[in-house]
């Protein structure tokens, strides 16, 4: 199984935005340091949540700020960019991270609209612009002598894309999917997906499911599960009690912040992009955040690593959470958590060579 943090530094003060930044690049240069596999980056836009904004200028300092770890998309919201802008400058981290990326792709958020205003975009052709930027960029990436493409947004008539990728035939390229149709959308094409935050019941409900239509479809089961990741929010301390002390605070502070800036937004644009009769599991305690000593959250961790899935999408620094308490944590986590599930992959890879 491999770790990952989610860097998703929120900033509720304009004026400590840079300083959030530059904890948020000492935060990845920490996980390089501690061996963490992954480093996902988010995009937002105007609402300081999280603050860096742009994944593709921040993966590029993170290309030269760390020599190991991953850096990956969870994700770049597609529906925004133009697809041949973002295929060459795709192309250019590959190079910037020495084939160190991770592309994660999605249509783009699903609760602020003003970050569809604000690039000029109906947010209602989100996903159709998604689906049609993703086959451009494919595209540009895989056509040495250039191409054309006409759709309902774009009409492209493009050269070969410079630089040509590091990566063949392509960047990798990692589908979200943040409901049960999504996911099982892309097990009938035999590709891996990144889940968003769910209890650990609707995980493995839907890894099965998952698995199912892997199966029936002949396609790499364990492939497909090896790179695929589920998420959820972490927080590590001494004992179950300190880390209940901080970390429950911060993650209902985290929800409380985001929960009002949800309604201010439909009170101000009375648009409500995604209808939710009951609070999801992404704000639940019990639900989403995996919290206690580091024996107590690798009893946790261990309950997802028996879904099968490959990876643990964690974010770490929750809301208001101080830059310290985070790297504690961070350390913790990599220091006493990390390793019993290391020891049972060489037991298990031992066994195997055995056989």
């Amino acid at each position: 199984m491999r770790f990952s943090n989610f860097l998703f530094p929120e900033s509720r003060d304009p004026a400590l935005d840079g300083q959030v930044i530059a904890e948020s690049v000492a935060e990845a240069k920490l996980c390089d340091q501690l061996g963490y596999d992954v480093l996902w980056l988010a995009e937002h836009h105007f609402d300081g949540n999280c603050i860096y904004i742009d994944p593709i200028t921040f993966a590029a300092a993170l290309s030269q700020a760390t020599s190991r770890i991953k850096l990956g998309f969870a994700v770049a919201q597609v529906s925004l960019h133009h697809p041949m802008r973002l295929a060459e400058q795709i192309a250019v981290l590959d190079h910037l991270t020495g084939g160190r990326l991770i592309v994660g792709l999605g249509r783009g958020t699903a609760y602020n609209v003003y970050e569809y205003q604000g690039y000029g975009i109906d947010w209602q052709e989100a996903g159709p612009r998604y689906e049609e930027a993703e086959a451009i960029m494919l595209q540009a990436w895989t056509s040495p002598e250039g191409f054309e493409y006409a759709g309902r947004f774009w009409n492209i008539k493009a050269p070969a894309l410079r630089p040509v990728p590091r990566t063949l035939p392509h960047p990798y390229v990692l589908r979200a999917a943040s409901s049960e149709d999504g996911a099982l959308h892309l097990a009938r094409r035999g590709q891996p997906f990144m889940m968003n935050v769910q209890s650990i019941e609707v995980t493995r409900d839907r890894l099965t499911k998952y698995r199912a239509v892997l199966e029936a479809g002949g396609h790499d089961v364990a492939a497909c599960l090896a790179e695929s990741w589920v998420w959820r929010n972490i927080v590590v301390a001494e004992t179950d009690a300190e880390a209940e002390r901080v970390g429950i605070p911060a993650f209902e502070a985290m929800q409380e912040q985001r929960k009002a800036l949800r309604e201010r937004v439909y009170a101000e644009q009375g648009v409500r992009m995604v209808q939710e009769t009951a609070p999801p599991a992404r704000v639940q305690v019990e639900k989403a955040l995996i919290c206690g000593s580091p024996a107590t959250v690798a009893q946790k961790i261990a309950e997802i690593d028996a879904t099968g899935v490959g990876g643990v999408i964690g974010s770490f620094r929750l809301g208001p959470m101080p830059a310290e308490v985070a790297a504690r944590s961070l350390t913790l986590f990599a220091e006493q958590v990390m390793p019993r599930f290391r020891v049972l992959e060489s037991r298990a890879a031992l066994a195997t060579a055995a056989q």
